[in-house]
């Protein structure tokens, strides 16, 4: 059973807000074996609406928009989807009450406008919002379903998990099942990779499929597999696969599944009851910025010493002013100092610092942009390398910290 995601608004087309809805609506559908087709971004203009409502009901089995259901002139999806299943508006008892239960201790939301969200169309089936005013709209067409919920992500997500699911579990159960798995490598081109494992992909059933996803050093392989639900064989199946692929990469295998490096980092750091730390130049705080970004982190993450300065250098970490002189900021010297420093300041059990020339300016003949030295200490030793990155600042700092954090796994493994 296929799927299309149609998003509305013009907000997302000029990049003032991005789409995450679509991402979530997909891995929910794919839990129960429903595959995406398509998802498509319009315009809040009722003739692009219209077409792409129209194109996805003949491509697909199911079809879910999300966005254009408040009150305001700029909102037309309910009117353009009345308009389009030849559909009359009228007022929904059930929602106005709705409504007024959600906003009875707001009364001054209770307006002219407000009125407008409990006026549905007269050929849908209204599914319960229960976290906000606009109706959740499923209309049949051709034996097809059009579902329409609200963009804000927070009412979509609820949305989706308390009335479309439950709805497509009892209107339309898929005898599908679609199964991923997914581990990260790197170290190796992409290029490269697929020339090695080409026979091993060759040879794969025509159920399962391999999609590379490269970023900024890391390439994620993901193997999926198309599954009848009653064949109680394909988890074994797709991971008997998995299981040799992961052997023919094992030189260059980084993670196992699809967790955030720094979420690898914090776990293996918490099973050996081990602490880190960081001391950062040319990455401005993106390592700790990282690696305190999930919950938990509190109990393997102690801090970082953004030393951009040569006096933070010298005076907070203690590298030798002599390192700074003749070497130069950028260096394995002083890089091997910084982590060593912070590794002593902050007392932990491992560290890792950057130091490097981001650009897009100041850049050097002997060390031009993209030049970076990260140097990761362990309780044994501290170990460096020098890289030679490219792209815009962002990407090479992100870059930076990527192989600084896949070297720290490498060491946590072994």
């Amino acid at each position: 059973m296929r799927a299309e995601i149609i998003t509305i608004g013009d907000e997302l087309l000029i990049g003032q807000v991005v789409d995450t809805n679509s991402t979530f609506m997909a891995q929910e559908l794919n839990k129960i074996g429903v595959e995406i087709y398509q998802v498509t971004s319009v315009h809040d203009d009722g003739d692009h609406i219209r077409r792409a409502v129209s194109e996805a009901l003949d491509r697909v089995d199911i079809v879910i928009t999300t966005g254009g259901l408040g009150p305001t002139k700029d909102d037309i999806t309910k009117h353009v989807l009345c308009d389009f299943f030849g559909a009359t508006l009228v007022p929904s008892e059930e929602v106005k009450q709705h409504v007024h239960n959600l906003y009875k201790y707001r009364p001054e939301v209770l307006n002219r406008l407000t009125e407008t969200q409990w006026l549905v169309p007269d050929k849908c089936t209204v599914l319960e919002n229960r976290v906000g005013s606009a109706p959740l709209m499923v209309f049949e067409h051709a034996g097809k379903l059009l579902f329409s919920l609200p963009g804000v992500p927070q009412e979509m997500e609820i949305a989706m998990r308390e009335q479309v699911m439950p709805y497509l579990a009892e209107h339309r159960p898929t005898n599908e099942t679609i199964i991923h798995r997914t581990i990260q490598v790197t170290g190796i081109p992409e290029s490269a990779l697929a020339i090695h494992i080409e026979q091993w992909e060759d040879a794969l059933p025509s159920t399962m499929h391999l999609a590379y996803l490269p970023k900024d050093g890391i390439i994620r392989l993901r193997l999926s597999g198309y599954f009848d639900k009653n064949d109680t064989t394909a988890e074994q199946q797709i991971d008997t696969q998995m299981a040799h692929l992961k052997t023919l990469v094992a030189e260059w295998l980084i993670a196992t599944d699809d967790k955030p490096l720094e979420v690898i980092v914090g776990e293996l750091l918490k099973a050996k009851h081990a602490t880190i730390a960081t001391a950062e130049s040319c990455t401005g705080g993106k390592l700790a910025a990282l690696l305190n970004k999930h919950a938990g982190s509190s109990d393997f993450y102690k801090g970082s010493v953004i030393a951009y300065s040569n006096e933070v250098k010298a005076n907070v970490l203690k590298v030798r002013q002599e390192y700074l002189d003749q070497f130069g900021a950028v260096s394995e010297q002083v890089v091997v100092s910084m982590a060593y420093g912070v590794k002593q300041v902050l007392k932990t059990d491992y560290s890792i610092a950057t130091s490097g020339v981001a650009g897009p300016s100041g850049g050097t003949k002997d060390k031009p942009v993209g030049t970076v030295w990260i140097a990761v200490a362990t309780p044994e030793a501290v170990y460096s390398e020098l890289l030679h990155l490219n792209g815009s600042r962002d990407q090479i700092t992100t870059r930076a910290c990527t192989k600084a954090l896949t070297k720290m796994i490498k060491y946590l493994q072994d």
